[in-house]
């Protein structure tokens, strides 16, 4: 089976991952304070803020149509008011180098990552924080919508609540703190609206939607009904926030099981990746449905991949979570771009730099990139258009 001509192939990454230096945000204090969980600090990552046009040109090389990469909302406003025009200069050559190479380029606006300055009053569950990033959304149209091809407003904020309020991982470390979980919700949504209206009125014309962390659910026999009691919180409560965009960006990685006593390890006798979560490619297939039928808008998968050292794995891998893609596109559903996770091997936030999730591995003393069998693969399919 052959994808549809116009299909676009893409892959990703977040400035904090990969830029290298981003010390005025709460990861880097996250990253710095006593006791922390994260294994290692971020510090130069994969110094992609000056090294962008070699890893774009990898890109070009390998046969990619897009650039998935975010914004650093603390860079450009490094204090409350204060923007820097050397900041949006830079992200504004980093577009205009992907449009060079002929790749569109995707930008996320908030990828995980908040100023300080704009945590120190509660962050997500701070009612202020709508505003401040309505301000940053509107500074980076004025300077950058002209430029932009497609849009992503916040990057899997059922993720940074769920992390941040529940599970005491990412920034503000709470655990089982169900407020802070709604509060932020709540918030994440708002600003998520807010950005598409700015968005929306700002120069350029361009698709604008909503990434969000999803799965394949699945239950240990007679306790279905669960699955909709878990799912409802953690995906359609972001879902149900993009009404009247323009599409949905489905974020896949494996499923999640649930049983009498809630959320469950992975099964028995299943595969278990490095990440601690089961290898379950088929997961992909089932997340595009399920986005569709909750949204009802045409989907991109903008993140998709797996942490591992074998790169065998990770060719399997993608070759049965794109076959999923496959049925879905010929069941007829609007499913139009595919987005590996990741470009390069880097910081994967509290794991530090042991996860590999890239198709180009990155030498940690040298900078030095390396494309790995898996990017030769998938370029072959992309200029196939078929799972060679």
């Amino acid at each position: 089976m052959q994808f549809p001509d116009g299909f676009l192939w893409g892959t990703a990454t977040a400035a904090h991952q990969v830029e290298g230096g981003n010390w005025n945000n709460d990861w880097w204090d996250w990253e710095h304070a006593p006791g922390t969980v994260c294994e290692e600090p971020s510090g130069d990552a994969c110094d992609q803020w000056n090294r962008y046009p070699g890893d774009l040109d990898l890109l070009r090389d390998l046969g990619f149509g897009a650039y998935r990469f975010s914004l650093e909302w603390s860079r450009i406003e490094p204090a409350e008011g204060e923007f820097s025009a050397v900041a949006l200069d830079h992200y504004r050559r980093v577009i205009d180098a992907c449009h060079e190479r002929d790749l569109q380029a995707v930008v996320t606006l908030h990828h995980f990552t908040t100023p300080r300055w704009a945590v120190t009053e509660g962050g997500w569950t701070d009612p202020a924080i709508v505003d401040r990033f309505r301000r940053y959304v509107e500074r980076v149209s004025a300077a950058l919508g002209d430029h932009i091809d497609i849009a992503c407003t916040i990057n899997e904020p059922n993720v940074v609540a769920f992390m941040g309020w529940m599970m005491g991982v990412f920034p503000p470390g709470k655990a089982n703190d169900l407020e802070g979980y709604a509060i932020s919700t709540e918030h994440l949504n708002a600003a998520h609206r807010g950005a598409v209206e700015i968005l929306r009125a700002g120069p350029g014309t361009f698709p604008v939607g909503l990434t969000v962390s999803m799965a394949d659910w699945a239950a240990e026999p007679g306790f279905e009904h669960r699955i909709d009691e878990f799912r409802s919180v953690h995906e359609d409560a972001y879902l149900n926030a993009t009404a009247g965009d323009d599409f949905i960006g489905v974020q896949n990685y494996s499923r999640i099981r649930v049983g009498e006593t809630g959320i469950l390890g992975p099964e028995r006798g299943v595969e278990v990746l490095d990440m601690g979560y089961e290898y379950w490619p088929q997961s992909t297939e089932a997340s595009i449905r399920h986005a569709i039928d909750v949204t009802g808008l045409p989907v991109y998968v903008t993140e998709n991949g797996i942490g591992t050292a074998d790169d065998e794995q990770r060719i399997r891998y993608l070759r049965t979570s794109l076959e999923g893609v496959q049925r879905t596109i010929a069941d007829g559903l609007d499913v139009r771009g595919f987005f590996h996770w990741s470009l390069l091997d880097n910081f994967e936030w509290a794991f530090g730099y042991r996860m590999q999730f890239g198709i180009v591995g990155v030498d940690r003393s040298t900078q030095v990139r390396t494309v790995k069998p898996s990017g030769h693969w998938l370029g072959e399919v992309m200029r196939s258009g078929s799972l060679v």
